[in-house]
């Protein structure tokens, strides 16, 4: 064998591993910034393993609007017209659900003083208890995952989670 063959093997195989040439050098191996990646594709409704398990959401913000949609499907306090231009109560709520699905907690970070409305958000949340488990990549060292959510409250104490409030409208 010549000496030149081995080295054009080893340029094939070096050649089969490089990166794309239209990707920078200097920014292989680190993340694109949130706002230069693509949407992920959400589905939906929630796609199911053969054996009816729920497969966990591909991103953080669509485990959260599964989280939220769970809310609005098990609360008998949601309301589905129109959003009010004023709201008698805004209440976040900081949950974490562990790595099996399960709630493992839920408290009120934020709220104007309306004890029972607050109540009632931490009270929906854990009716709507269990969730999907939280998919590794997105979920913290101990494979729970902790966020907020808001509830708008009407002067009648019904509600809408805000991830499944309408956006506003726009600008005249």
């Amino acid at each position: 064998m010549t000496p030149i063959l081995p080295a054009l093997l080893a340029l094939l195989l070096v050649s089969c591993s490089a990166p794309d040439p239209g990707i920078a050098p200097s920014v292989i191996g680190k993340p694109a910034p949130d706002d230069a990646r693509p949407p992920a594709a959400e589905p939906a409704a929630p796609v199911l393993l053969a054996r009816g398990t729920p497969v966990p959401a591909a991103s953080l913000e669509a485990y959260k609007k599964d989280f939220a949609q769970r809310i609005m499907q098990t609360s008998p306090e949601v309301f589905g017209e129109a959003l009010p231009q004023v709201f008698k109560s805004i209440v976040v709520v900081e949950v974490t659900i562990d790595r099996d699905g399960r709630l493992a907690g839920v408290l009120v970070s934020r709220s104007n003083g309306y004890r029972e409305l607050e109540k009632v958000a931490l009270a929906s949340v854990r009716r709507a208890a269990p969730f999907t488990a939280p998919a590794r990549h997105f979920a913290r060292h101990d494979g729970s995952v902790r966020f907020l959510e808001t509830f708008l409250f009407r002067d009648d104490g019904r509600f809408r989670v805000r991830t499944f409030a309408e956006p506003p409208p726009p600008p005249k």
